[in-house]
């Protein structure tokens, strides 16, 4: 499980580095994420080693096809949790933080019912 949410996490973070700036590198996902270089560059390297990224020679890191449309999935539950958060009366901040979390390990029954209960209250 572990894996996975810290998997999640660096792809988020790429697809996020990327509406940002053109070029993403190591040291820009380092400096996001606040982890040490070591461990981005083995990420990295687990990413690419998945299909989820490519890394040209100079460094540059782009999500392939598979890699975007999972960053996209997690990104779209981060933000809907993080909504469904502050519908319910939490504090942005509260909400983001805690959705952060939320977002690797809730199901997808539980997704749809979140849809549901914000498409409810836009009516």
């Amino acid at each position: 499980m572990k894996y996975r949410e810290s998997e999640e996490m660096y792809l988020e973070t790429i697809l996020l580095l990327k509406k940002k700036k053109a070029c993403v590198h190591s040291v820009d996902i380092a400096n996001e994420l606040e982890y040490s270089r070591p461990s981005v560059s083995r990420a990295v390297g687990l990413l690419q080693k998945s299909g989820y990224i490519t890394m040209a020679q100079s460094g540059e890191i782009e999500l392939t096809d598979v890699g975007y449309r999972k960053a996209m999935d997690i990104y779209e539950r981060h933000r809907l949790i993080t909504e469904a958060l502050i519908v319910m009366g939490a504090e942005e901040t509260v909400a983001e933080e805690n959705a952060c979390r939320i977002e690797h390990v809730i199901s997808e029954e539980l997704m749809e019912t979140l849809k549901k209960f914000l498409h409810k209250t836009k009516e």
